[in-house]
């Protein structure tokens, strides 16, 4: 990598992490940008990192600091746009990687956003409410630089949620003198979030993977799914699936893997999940499995909704899916990629699978900004159009230039940033 590279001096050279997954992936990109590859460093770099320290006071009056980070890796084509995630093993090469895949979605879907990603380093579980509040609000006051409605909107992501948003959301409101409700998204509806936001993400799994069954001759009806993460994203993907008449025969995550070959019943599934943290102990199961035998699971669509790189060379010539829809960001190493298409097996990338959480996170800033707000039933219509048009001009690009779904989107996407890039020109 770094003989292709140059690597920043805070990352090492030889464990690149995420970051080195998207660099590989830019590669397989640059051939086809014509004479937009002559602005492709502009993608290997990030634009603006901020590492902050997070001091809170502990309930016992302890001090304990975090390592918080927020980066913006292009703002070619409008404000930063991405997650903030809360988990123990976040990196500074993860948060680059994934506002770097930020910028790529954004573009791919046609938002007028650019890329950014923020994290803590914590396990939010060995929290308090009251210190996970406090940490929060340190962690937004801290990132307030260089946030802002029209410079970069945080939403929920891995262990954040509607709460964590409005934390931040009346923090940063209290820092400027004035309630600013489009500084973040994914917000309580009774702060200006929108409806359809919890469920955009799984959604727009669902409807892509619709879309990918099509062109493969598909049936959803009767047709066998596999999820792996079963919260926001996989639990409602895996949700509508089963109201679409799939049988959802398998579901992992952290707790562990369940499977009933006649599909498990999702909704009591849900409610056992939100009620206990976990599949673990749900009792409409045939047998549960060892983790990696997940991935050897008898099914049509696998749907990885959790963290990145899930599917490596280890398992993925063991995966048995016709389809697979990355519900998480980054769940699939380039060469898994490439023994998976060998297989034959479709993959739809996360820059367009798990795009409708942005896509709607998009509605949620303009309602704000108009201070107008759209019914459910629009938010998911313009939803689903913006999903089946984005999917079938990626399809498009990928039949065209015999490539894989994932390299036709990064070609849209790049083209997009580079061209926006070129016709602005560099400042001085």
């Amino acid at each position: 990598m770094s003989s292709q590279h140059p690597i920043p001096s805070y990352l090492h050279p030889t464990e690149t992490g995420p970051w080195g997954v998207y660099l590989e992936q830019i590669d397989r990109v640059t051939p086809y940008l014509g004479s937009l590859s002559r602005w492709v460093e502009t993608l290997k770099r990030p634009k603006r990192i901020l590492v902050v320290d997070v001091p809170i006071e502990r309930d016992d009056g302890t001090i304990a600091h975090f390592e918080g980070y927020r980066v913006q890796h292009n703002t070619s084509r409008g404000p930063g746009k991405g997650g903030v995630r809360f988990h123990q093993d976040v990196t500074l090469s993860e948060v680059m990687a994934l506002s770097a895949w930020m910028t790529i979605k954004n573009s791919a879907v046609n938002v007028p956003y650019g890329g950014a990603k923020g994290g803590i380093r914590v396990d939010p579980k060995t929290l308090s409410r009251g210190e996970l509040m406090r940490m929060t609000r340190r962690y937004t006051s801290e990132i307030g630089i260089i946030i802002g409605p029209d410079k970069d909107i945080p939403a929920p992501d891995v262990n954040t949620n509607e709460q964590t948003m409005a934390w931040m959301m009346d923090t940063y409101s209290m820092n400027e003198g004035r309630t600013s409700t489009g500084v973040v998204t994914g917000k309580p509806i009774s702060l200006g979030g929108s409806l359809g936001r919890r469920e955009a993400t799984g959604r727009g799994v669902f409807v892509v993977g619709c879309e990918a069954a099509k062109k493969r001759g598909m049936n959803i009806e009767g047709a066998k799914v596999a999820v792996q993460g079963f919260g926001n994203v996989g639990g409602i993907a895996g949700r509508l699936f089963a109201e679409a008449g799939a049988k959802v025969v398998a579901v992992q995550d952290h707790g562990g893997t369940i499977f009933h070959s006649n599909g498990l019943d999702v909704p009591k599934l849900l409610d056992h999940v939100a009620r206990h943290g976990s599949v673990a102990g749900f009792e409409g199961i045939e047998a549960t499995m060892a983790t990696e035998d997940f991935w050897k699971v008898d099914c049509d669509i696998m749907i990885p909704a959790a963290l990145e790189q899930q599917i490596t060379v280890r398992n993925a010539d063991q995966i048995r899916a016709k389809i697979i829809l990355e519900g998480a960001n980054g769940p699939t190493t380039p060469e898994a990629d490439d023994i998976l298409r060998d297989k034959g097996v479709l993959v739809v990338p996360d820059v367009i699978a798990n795009a409708g959480g942005v896509t709607v996170s998009y509605f949620e800033w303009v309602q704000d900004f108009s201070s107008y707000f759209w019914t459910e039933e629009e938010i998911n219509q313009r939803l689903t159009r913006i999903m089946t048009e984005a999917f079938s001009s990626v399809w498009q690009v990928s039949e065209e230039k015999n490539t894989s779904l994932r390299t036709a989107a990064f070609v849209i996407a790049c083209t997009r940033v580079l061209q926006a890039r070129e016709v602005r020109g560099l400042y001085p």
